[in-house]
């Protein structure tokens, strides 16, 4: 028996999420379908670790899993039956075998996420799967500026809750910058760990930030208060992508 250690990628629009749950014929999750993957080449056990879930509708570049199998093959050959065995909006990039005692979160260092959106009136069928179709349109300088205040240890209670309720709210950001790329622009944040909701609800503000709707420094009102957002500060699930759990730094 050994433990292996899953990068996984996926297109997130058709999932329920990434957590295994009960909701009858609409229980579509990631875990539910490496699991049924898993089982198909003799896995027996009763769940795999990860590191942390995404929400309905968010993707993964660098999503982390881990299990123990029986396996008398190569990792690559592992990472082949998986895929075998995957839908195709879900894909293992990389195996590695790692110590028995490894957690994919508990292990983590940080987590990396990126948000995309672009500006445009009309609907754009190639885009809208995977980035917030903003309009009006933002000025990046001040979603600059606020994104700059970021960077710390804060609490972000008014961003989002924690993964267990009466839970720790506060989070420290390593990293967070907005870069344009010619009409798209995206968010990076790189933090040791996330509130449900909090990158999308960060994101939410500074577009309305960016539409002029608030200065720059309105965003400091709401790090470390336990004061509400403005109720439809939150970007939608699509934009947003788990691209990176970070282990050693």
């Amino acid at each position: 028996m050994a433990r292996y250690q899953v990068i996984l990628a996926y297109d997130g629009t058709d999932f329920y999420g990434s957590q295994r749950q009960a909701m009858g014929p609409k229980s579509r999750t990631i875990q539910a379908s490496i699991e049924s993957a898993l089982r198909q080449i003799g896995w027996q056990d009763r769940a795999i670790l990860s590191a942390g879930r995404t929400d309905t509708g968010v993707h993964a570049r660098g999503q982390v899993i881990a299990f123990d199998l029986d396996w008398d093959h190569s990792p690559e050959d592992l990472r082949a039956a998986l895929n075998a065995n995957l839908p195709l909006d879900v894909a293992v990039k990389v195996v590695n075998l790692v110590s028995s005692d490894f957690h994919p979160r508990y292990d983590a260092l940080a987590r990396r996420y990126c948000y995309r959106i672009f500006c445009q009136p009309a609907r754009d069928p190639l885009r809208d799967r995977y980035a917030w179709r903003v309009w009006p349109p933002v000025t990046l300088e001040p979603m600059q500026e606020a994104a700059s205040y970021l960077p710390g240890s804060h609490d972000f209670a008014a961003f989002g809750s924690p993964p267990k309720a009466g839970g720790p709210t506060v989070r420290s950001v390593l990293n967070a910058e907005w870069q344009e790329e010619q009409d798209e622009l995206t968010f990076e944040i790189v933090a040791n760990a996330f509130l449900f909701h909090m990158v999308r609800r960060l994101v939410g503000f500074q577009v309305s930030i960016g539409q002029g709707r608030f200065e720059p420094d309105a965003i400091c009102n709401y790090l470390d208060r336990r004061s509400s957002m403005p109720v439809k500060c939150i970007a939608p699930p699509q934009g947003l992508t788990l691209m990176e759990v970070i282990y050693f730094i």
